[in-house]
């Protein structure tokens, strides 16, 4: 298969290996009407295609879902990643952190870089708090670079902010992020684009993306907003001709957008004004 070269105006790859979660987060960013994808990569079709990609050392492929640790060949993937490759995964916790620390080197998922290589979602409704700090705790002292995020959500902020108090205190690197979407009839998030989440009043435009995002079956798909739907994707992983075009694309959904993609945030090196994508209405 041909290299997939990556653009250099991209800041972000996004491997969905599963949309299982084993919790229900009810403000969880990925229900915007997530679909099923017919089927899922095999981890060795995960890494015959993950290996095609030509990046950059400031830019990992983050591994990530739904909760990555329950695709069942999560440490197969992981481990068989070529070694130009960096490695970031974005997980819940919920998995036995002792097999972790038995199946992967600490060198492996750890680079130069403001923030860490393993980031944990703090959500305080459906996790036990302390046992996630002994998680994190006991990966950090084996050598890992992890650190926890946690969403202000207008229920839980006080909660979030006072959790992170205490991991700052137990040397954990606790960061907190935007709750993003509507909380009754409040929209909450810095956006760059008016109107763009609405849900109300579709318009055409045209938009670039700054990420490639790959689903569950190898899918490649414009924007988070078409992951989550399951609109017409734009390519696969697996096609052997498959190449990234740096381009504007038509489309039909700017209202439905994800907040994800027109959200005001940092980018990689943590530098706040990017916006994972570009509209033009």
């Amino acid at each position: 298969m041909k290299p997939v070269v990556i653009p250099e105006s991209y800041n972000y790859i996004g491997v969905f290996l599963t949309f299982a979660c084993n919790l229900k987060c009810s403000y969880c960013i990925n229900r915007f009407d997530t679909f099923i994808p017919k089927g899922h990569l095999t981890g060795e079709q995960w890494v015959e295609s993950l290996n095609r990609i030509v990046s950059r050392d400031d830019l990992p492929v983050t591994i990530q879902g739904g909760e990555p640790s329950l695709h069942p060949d999560f440490y197969y993937i992981i481990n068989h990643i070529k070694k130009e490759l960096h490695i970031d995964i974005l997980t819940n916790l919920q998995f036995d952190v002792d097999t972790f620390i038995r199946q992967v080197d600490p060198a492996r998922i750890k680079r130069k870089a403001p923030y860490a290589s393993i980031r944990v979602s703090y959500h305080p409704d459906q996790m036990d708090t302390k046992e996630m700090v002994r998680k994190v705790l006991k990966l950090q002292d084996a050598g890992f670079s992890i650190g926890i995020w946690g969403v202000l959500h207008p229920l839980q902020k006080e909660t979030v902010l006072k959790i992170q108090e205490e991991c700052k205190k137990a040397g954990i690197d606790f960061r907190t992020k935007e709750f993003l979407g509507f909380f009754g009839k409040e929209l909450y998030g810095t956006y760059k684009y008016p109107g763009a989440f609405d849900q109300e009043h579709l318009k055409k435009c045209r938009c670039r993306t700054t990420e490639l995002l790959i689903g569950p079956d190898g899918n490649i798909y414009r924007c988070h907003s078409d992951v989550y739907s399951g609109r017409k994707p734009i390519g696969s992983i697996n096609a052997p001709e498959y190449q990234l075009q740096d381009i504007y694309r038509d489309c039909d959904y700017f209202g439905l957008c994800n907040p994800c993609d027109i959200k005001i945030k940092t980018n990689r090196f943590q530098q706040f004004g990017h916006t994972s994508v570009d509209i033009k209405l």
